[in-house]
């Protein structure tokens, strides 16, 4: 078996879930399944304090695992939940000001680039990693052919690592790997099965393992 990093790995999107306590067990369980890079911890509809309350509740839980914890959008409560980075989805200027702000103590990356342009004025800034689609893009079983031309642009020619946000199935893993990319995203895939969600990773990640092409070092 070969080791995670010489492919494309794993990078989880948390579900909708309010409740915290029933976040951290599913996420939790899932992670049993095996390597996971980071999770990225959505805020969805919760207001700042409920979020706050859900990321305190994951963070240990991700970390506990060997994944970075990544809280999407809210520099205060990634700093209160003593999380490993922020997952910025806005513009390029809340993006730069993460950056200069936070680096190299967060992870700070994101994106949500929808062309070469775009994706190209996100790179200037030096971010951590670029992500291609949004956190709740996963709508079709394979990741989206735009996002998937994107990262085999980008991998092709950029240093910053990419992620790319996978469909519902967990396959959609692969032909992200295929492009070149270092993380597959995968949520709906994962989650939408809680009780089989470790056995899920398991298998995405024997996948990986025998299929997904191999960086050169």
């Amino acid at each position: 078996m070969s080791t995670p990093e010489d492919r494309c790995r794993l990078v989880l999107v948390t579900p909708e879930i309010s409740d915290p306590v029933e976040a951290a067990r599913i996420v939790a369980d899932a992670l049993k399944g095996g390597d996971v890079a980071s999770v990225i911890v959505p805020q969805y509809a919760l207001d700042d304090i409920a979020f706050q309350k859900l990321a305190e509740a994951l963070v240990p839980v991700i970390q506990e695992a060997g994944a970075a914890a990544l809280i999407s959008g809210d520099s205060r409560v990634a700093g209160r939940a003593k999380a490993d980075g922020l997952h910025i989805a806005g513009g390029l200027e809340p993006f730069g000001e993460a950056i200069e702000k936070f680096t190299p103590k967060l992870i700070v990356g994101g994106g949500n680039a929808q062309d070469r342009h775009k994706a190209l004025e996100i790179g200037e800034l030096q971010p951590d990693y670029i992500f291609f689609g949004k956190l709740d893009g996963d709508i079709k079983p394979d990741a989206h052919p735009k996002n998937l031309a994107l990262a085999e642009w980008w991998a092709s020619m950029v240093a910053i690592p990419c992620i790319v946000m996978g469909g519902t199935d967990p396959q959609s893993a692969l032909a992200i790997a295929e492009s070149g990319a270092e993380f597959a995203a995968l949520r709906l895939a994962v989650f939408s099965e809680p009780a089989r969600a470790a056995a899920i990773i398991q298998e995405t990640n024997a996948l990986l393992d025998e299929k997904a092409p191999r960086f050169r070092g």
